[in-house]
C-alpha cells in the first residue's frame, strides 16, 4: 500500500466551488469549504434539476450518488438536513449537496436521476420522518412492522416507547409498553481506573471478601482470602539436622560384629556328673 488512505485531490476545493456557482446560478443558496471538504447548500425545490447539472457539467462531473445521511437541529426553524454525498470518478473528488426541511415539507426525490437512493430516502425518512417526493416506495426499512417516531430524532427516546416480544401465553409477538429493569444512572467522565470519589449503590459488596475462586475489585495487598478465617496457622517446619564432622556420623569406623551362640541340642549328655548317666 502506497498511502494509509485513498488519493484525495483536496486542492481541487477552489475551482470545484467556482464551477458549481457558475453551473447552479440561483439554485445555489451558499458553498462552503471547511475541513477541506466542499458543501453546497442547494434550494430544496430546485434540488433534482442541481443534481443533473452537478453530473453532466464539464469540470464538476459527480456521476456517483455515494449516500444519503440525516441530520437534525431541533433548535432550527428547519430542523432537518439532507445531506448527498456525491463522487466524481474522472476528477477523484466528492462533495456535499445539503438541503433543509422541517417534519411537513417534503424533499423531492432523486431517484430519477440516481435509482439507488431509493433505498437512502427510506432510511432517512425512518430515522427522521423527512418525506420524499416522488420515491416510488417509500416505507419504513430499518425499524419494525407497526413502529411509531423515529429513533433518530433529539426529541424521540433512545429507549422507544414501545418494546416487542413473543409471548408465550398467547403464541404470538405482543407489543408492550418499555418496562426497564432499572434506571438509568446518571454517570461523568472521569475514569474508571482512576477510580471515582463517590461511592455508587452495590459498591460496598466489592469492599467484602467473595466467595473463593471469585473475581474481586481490590488491591493484591487488600485480599483477605474467603477461608482465611477457617485456615489455621501451621506449625514451622523442625530445625533440619546438620554434622560438623565425620566423627558426629560415625564415617569411617568399623562396625563390631556380634558374636553368635550354639544353642544346645537335645542329644547333648548334660556334663553335670550324675545326671543322665547309669549308676
Amino acid at each position: 500500500m502506497r498511502a494509509p488512505a485513498p488519493a484525495y485531490a483536496a486542492d481541487l476545493n477552489g475551482e470545484t466551488i467556482e464551477a458549481a456557482t457558475k453551473a447552479l446560478g440561483p439554485m445555489l443558496v451558499r458553498a462552503q469549504d471547511r475541513v477541506g471538504e466542499v458543501a453546497l447548500y442547494v434550494a430544496r425545490e430546485q434540488l433534482v434539476p442541481a443534481m443533473i447539472a452537478l453530473r453532466d457539467t464539464p469540470g464538476l462531473e459527480y456521476q456517483q450518488l455515494m449516500d444519503i445521511a440525516g441530520v437534525d437541529y431541533p433548535d432550527r426553524e428547519e430542523r432537518f438536513e439532507c445531506v448527498y454525498m456525491l463522487l466524481s470518478m474522472t476528477r477523484n473528488h466528492r462533495i456535499q449537496v445539503r438541503v433543509t426541511t422541517d417534519e411537513e415539507k417534503p424533499v423531492p426525490s432523486v431517484t430519477g436521476v440516481w435509482p439507488v437512493a431509493g433505498w437512502p430516502e427510506r432510511e432517512v425518512y425512518d430515522m427522521y420522518g423527512v418525506l420524499f417526493d416522488g420515491n416510488p416506495d417509500l416505507r419504513r426499512i430499518l425499524t419494525d412492522y407497526g413502529f411509531r417516531g423515529h429513533p433518530q430524532r433529539k426529541d424521540f427516546p433512545l429507549t422507544g416507547y414501545v418494546e416487542l416480544r413473543y409471548s408465550e401465553e398467547e403464541k404470538r409477538v405482543v407489543y408492550e409498553p418499555v418496562q426497564l429493569a432499572q434506571d438509568f444512572r446518571t454517570f461523568d467522565f472521569m475514569s474508571p481506573w482512576e477510580g471515582a470519589e463517590y461511592i455508587l449503590p452495590g459498591d460496598e459488596k466489592g469492599m467484602l471478601p467473595e466467595a473463593k475462586g471469585a473475581p474481586t475489585p481490590l488491591k493484591a495487598d487488600d485480599i483477605q482470602k474467603a477461608d482465611a478465617a477457617k485456615a489455621k496457622k501451621a506449625a514451622p517446619p523442625p530445625t533440619p539436622k546438620t554434622t560438623e564432622s565425620p566423627a558426629q556420623t560415625g564415617e569411617g569406623k568399623a562396625e563390631a560384629k556380634p558374636k553368635r551362640t550354639r544353642k544346645p541340642k537335645k542329644t547333648d549328655v548334660d556334663p553335670t556328673p550324675g545326671k543322665g548317666q547309669n549308676q
